[in-house]
């Protein structure tokens, strides 16, 4: 009798530590609702709290009901271990369904190595400091140290590549073109200009955009808020883009509903800059307007905040994205108001582009921040993504990212890695190439759909 009551004690713990689990695990799908007034971590974006300029997108919050289970496990004295996928994970392209034009993903070209670059860039990211001292002193200081010990909590599959590699380039279009993503949407910044971990990629455009016409992809340009960015230095670059770069068969262009093709540009941080230089460059009656001159386009804005809508407005931009991969960091990034922002952008005639991405992870570089960690899932936190993003019925979807490693958000293929010191996320039990077979699926069930609702402002692109 006392082996039966042990027995039957030990199933019952087992049993509620697996109601457990799968209840965190579902609870992590959807933040808690909370009120958006003041989004989580606003306090902490651009304007409000000094940060790097592209690489503090997503900030500590109040949330606490977040999974922060993604974490490096460190001082494993264990053998180094890569784990390399067999080519016969590569998808046959004749398999693959057709690119889809409104699918758009993030790219990222600022990475380097010593081959190419003669030193390792953004792969030996520091780790950076929080702004309260307190809780600096229980963090790791310094920098990364590449090959094996580099800024993500994943590890590529191409290992700590360069952007300047020619087969490196190759092999990125093949994984998006194999995700059936027509757009890649390329990290830019004025040529002499970089990020404050980079160095300047604009002479490597050209490679880009000539791979990407190998498999018929597209690119468009995602303006990073360059040192002093304005409007009058705008009209400036998006003239230089066009010039240079818009003849390539490989441009992207978007056609309206008026039968107009034009460019399309997404601007990371644009309520940076006050609604009123904006519309002296995206209004008709602005000083140096682009409007109904030969570098007129679609301009997107980052849409953070609620009441950022009205000044995207007198802004005079086209359309908004979401850009951050973590739901109920703003209200922009949260599903629950992606339906509304589609009415809104419907009423006044205005591009909807909702963000989604696979998870998020940034503790490499920034490990205060936990609270904005969303576990993968599996995949299950990027389908549920999509499938709110399918629900509003978009003019496009965006995905972050491709290989923003950083912050955890790629669909790039990423191998099982550990070190003496560190053992990497994987996509386990799943194949490296888990989340461009998930976006080649959603890819081709938004294309149905898309052709199932009428668009008032859009038409298929050239």
């Amino acid at each position: 009798m006392a082996k039966f009551r042990r027995r039957t004690c030990i199933i019952l713990s087992l049993f509620i530590l697996f109601i457990f689990s799968v209840m965190m695990g579902l609870k992590m799908l959807r933040p808690n609702k909370a009120a958006f007034g003041v989004p989580f971590g606003l306090d902490l974006l651009p304007e409000v709290h000094q940060r790097p300029p592209h690489l503090g997108k997503i900030f500590d919050s109040q949330m606490s009901d977040k999974i922060n289970s993604e974490t490096n496990i460190k001082n494993l004295k264990r053998v180094e271990i890569t784990v390399k996928p067999s080519k016969a994970s590569e998808p046959y392209v004749e398999d693959l369904p057709p690119l889809n034009y409104y699918l758009h993903v993030f790219y990222y070209s600022w990475y380097g190595n010593p081959q190419f670059d003669g030193k390792y860039i953004h792969w030996n990211h520091s780790v950076l400091k929080h702004w309260d001292p307190r809780i600096n002193k229980n963090n790791p200081q310094g920098k990364h140290n590449p090959p094996d010990d580099i800024g993500s909590s994943f590890y590529p599959e191409l290992g700590t590549y360069s952007s300047r590699d020619p087969a490196v380039i190759e092999t990125h279009m093949k994984q998006i073109y194999s995700a059936s993503i027509g757009v890649l949407a390329l990290s830019w910044y004025p040529p002499g200009s970089h990020d404050e971990n980079g160095i300047p990629t604009d002479d490597l455009v050209p490679t880009i955009l000539d791979k990407a016409h190998k498999y018929n992809l597209k690119v468009t340009f995602h303006i990073e808020p360059y040192s002093n960015r304005d409007d009058q230095n705008m009209y400036e670059n998006v003239k230089y883009i066009i010039d240079k770069y818009g003849n390539h068969p490989a441009f992207y262009r978007y056609k309206t509903k008026s039968g107009n093709s034009l460019p399309m540009f997404y601007i990371y941080d644009s309520y940076i800059t006050k609604p009123e230089q904006w519309a002296n460059l995206l209004t008709i009656s602005g000083p140096w307007s682009i409007r109904n001159s030969p570098y007129d386009a679609l301009f997107i804005a980052l849409l953070v905040e609620d009441k950022h809508k009205y000044d995207i407005l007198q802004s005079g931009f086209n359309g908004i994205y979401t850009y951050f991969a973590t739901n109920g960091f703003t209200y922009g990034s949260s599903y629950e108001n992606w339906g509304r922002l589609k009415l809104f952008c419907d009423h006044f005639q205005l591009i909807f582009i909702p963000s989604v991405g696979p998870g998020y992870i940034d503790t490499s570089i920034r490990p205060w921040n936990t609270q904005n960690t969303r576990n993968r899932v599996n995949g299950k936190y990027y389908e549920t993504a999509l499938s709110a993003a399918l629900q509003a019925h978009p003019s496009v979807i965006s995905i972050t990212s491709f290989n923003e490693w950083h912050e955890g958000t790629q669909i790039e293929k990423a191998v099982p890695k550990r070190t003496s010191n560190t053992v990497y996320l994987d996509y386990w039990p799943h194949k490296p190439s888990h989340y461009l077979e998930l976006t080649r699926k959603w890819s081709e069930k938004y294309s149905k759909e898309r052709t199932t609702y009428a668009l008032e402002n859009q038409s298929p692109v050239s």
